[in-house]
């Protein structure tokens, strides 16, 4: 009986050293299967804090701009803006004083007989004021400032008035025209037709060129009598009158 219990003994003894090995290998599996479970568990965890400081420290560029204050203008550009400022009202000033005046088109009531006793008398050459020639290119002044008299130094207007309702339509500055051929001589003055009016020219400057005539856009406007514009210039009107 003795030697069948240690016989009993021994061989649990080995059964239970034979299957020590294989549970604790299979303990070290299962300890390595756990830990490769749990890793990717916690790197997301450890990354996760890493993105969010990444977001909190970039800098944000859209809100920096628009923030940024504006620099203020150099001391030089300053000071050359009121000198600019000055130039174009110098320059405004300049230009609108090349331009013929604009004035209302408002002529007093004359007669036809008045008119033409006026005209009869060469109410126009009063005062000193040029004299008729025998031909066109004697009538071109050599000197402009002292031979020119305007209506006013002439002693005022006294020649026929042209129609209100007529005058829009045809004169004034917007209304441009050539004379066409040369104007042929009356009572001793160049005389040239626009629109069914002859007016006579007293007389012509001599910087203007020979043909301006046919060449050179001109206008008819009024400023207590007509005068004839040159668009090329400006400063320079000639006194006409009207002649029935």
């Amino acid at each position: 009986m003795t030697s069948v219990k240690v016989f009993r003994t021994a061989a649990v003894l080995l059964f239970f050293g034979a299957m020590m090995p294989a549970y604790a290998q299979r303990g070290e599996e299962r300890g390595k299967q756990e830990e490769k479970q749990a890793r990717p568990q916690q790197e997301p965890q450890h990354a996760q804090p890493q993105q969010q400081h990444a977001q909190q420290s970039k800098p944000q560029q859209p809100q920096q701009r628009a923030e940024r204050p504006k620099q203020p203008q150099p001391q030089q550009t300053r000071q050359q803006q009121p000198q600019q400022h000055a130039q174009q009202q110098q320059h405004a000033q300049q230009q609108q004083a090349q331009q013929p005046a604009q004035h209302q088109y408002q002529p007093p009531q004359r007669s036809q007989e008045q008119a033409r006793s006026w005209q009869q008398q060469k109410g126009w050459a009063q005062k000193g004021a040029w004299q008729g020639h025998a031909n066109f290119q004697q009538s071109r002044s050599q000197n402009w400032s002292s031979d020119h008299r305007d209506w006013a130094q002439r002693g005022g207007y006294g020649g026929f008035f042209i129609p209100q309702a007529t005058f829009g339509l045809y004169f004034g500055s917007g209304h441009f025209f050539h004379l066409g051929g040369m104007p042929v001589m009356y009572m001793g003055y160049p005389r040239f037709s626009y629109r069914g009016v002859s007016f006579l020219l007293v007389p012509w400057p001599g910087d203007w060129p020979e043909n301006w005539y046919s060449a050179d856009d001109v206008y008819i406007d009024y400023d207590n009598g007509y005068y004839l514009y040159n668009r090329r210039f400006p400063q320079e009107r000639l006194a006409i009158t009207i002649v029935l």
